[in-house]
């Protein structure tokens, strides 16, 4: 007993231990919950191949500074700024703004836009990859 009357619980080591083995466990069991869905509808499993990871084509004015071959839009959004930082191409005063050459110019059809903008820009460039 405490000074207070209360039962002191025992220290509880490796706390962290016990959650990891969960999360683990947890893990597995989503593993096994998709085999066992592929293996019933005979469909690839999907998940983390959607959305901003999933294989896209850019166009033929995109592939000029990202290559022509299928990459996630991420990488592509990668090597826009890659590309952007080379040639410096933000504004000097508000570097928000990227103020285009010759080949962002076909991309963004004006000269220049908002970092924000020119994702919305780069979707009229890529097409999603054909199953």
């Amino acid at each position: 007993m405490s000074v207070t009357g209360v039962k002191a619980q025992p220290f509880r080591a490796g706390r962290e231990q016990i959650m990891a083995r969960t999360a683990e466990k947890r893990g597995k069991d989503e593993t096994k919950a998709a085999e066992k869905k592929v293996k019933a509808t005979g469909k690839p499993a999907g998940g983390a191949r959607g959305g901003i990871t999933a294989p896209v084509t850019p166009s033929a004015d995109l592939a000029e500074i990202v290559g022509k071959d299928d990459l996630p839009r991420s990488e592509v959004v990668s090597k826009v700024w890659d590309y952007i930082k080379k040639h410096d191409l933000q504004d000097a005063k508000d570097r928000r703004q990227i103020n285009g050459d010759d080949k962002l110019q076909k991309i963004f059809g004006k000269k220049s836009v908002s970092m924000f903008e020119m994702n919305k820009h780069l979707s009229a460039h890529l097409s999603a990859k054909k199953a």
